[in-house]
């Protein structure tokens, strides 16, 4: 693997750590910047890069480094009634960079965004329900009160990824060319 991919995966791990301790107490649960972290990652990374990168964040965290939400780490994490959705953040980040082909407009872009909810969501829920013992109940606590917020953060991973192939020309082709010298 050449060293600007080993980078740019790295790089995007980073980021998802950082953004993983940024928080807004909205309610009971509050909410981070992981999911839009996550986005972005799928939206700027070829999808084995994007993969790789968040796959190596699951990882950092599983054997003790603090980078999950609250400086937390473990096996307990991914273990725990919120483990699911640690653990779809690979899938969907691969996701997101597989439907984000290159030259697409600003709504394909949050459309990929959106999609990869998809796996955090049911990994996530499922998880979560074999720990509420109601899949309803599940539902209720581990999705509705997070989808609007994460339909604004897809709009902004779009906004951002548009901008900045905006400005600067040839961004996406540019990295895809890089990555396979």
């Amino acid at each position: 693997m050449k060293a600007r991919r080993l980078v740019r995966i790295a790089l995007f791990c980073a980021i998802t750590a950082v953004m993983a301790q940024l928080k807004v107490d909205i309610g009971p649960v509050p909410i981070t910047f992981q999911v839009l972290a996550v986005m972005l990652t799928g939206l700027f990374l070829r999808p084995g890069e994007a993969f790789l990168s968040q796959l190596v964040y699951v990882l950092m965290g599983l054997i003790g480094l603090p980078v999950y939400a609250g400086f937390r780490s473990g096996a307990g994490m991914l273990l725990g009634p919120t483990g699911g959705y640690l653990v779809a953040f690979p899938i969907a980040a691969f996701l997101i960079a597989y439907l984000q082909p290159a030259k697409k407009g600003p709504v394909w872009k949050v459309f990929s965004a959106l999609a990869g909810l998809l796996p955090i969501y049911l990994i996530g829920w499922l998880v979560l329900s074999s720990y509420v013992g109601e899949i309803g109940k599940a539902f209720q606590i581990g999705v509705l009160p997070f989808i609007w917020i994460d339909i604004i953060k897809a709009v902004v991973a779009g906004i951002i990824m548009e901008r900045i192939e905006k400005y600067v020309s040839g961004f996406t082709e540019l990295t895809y060319e890089e990555a396979d010298r």
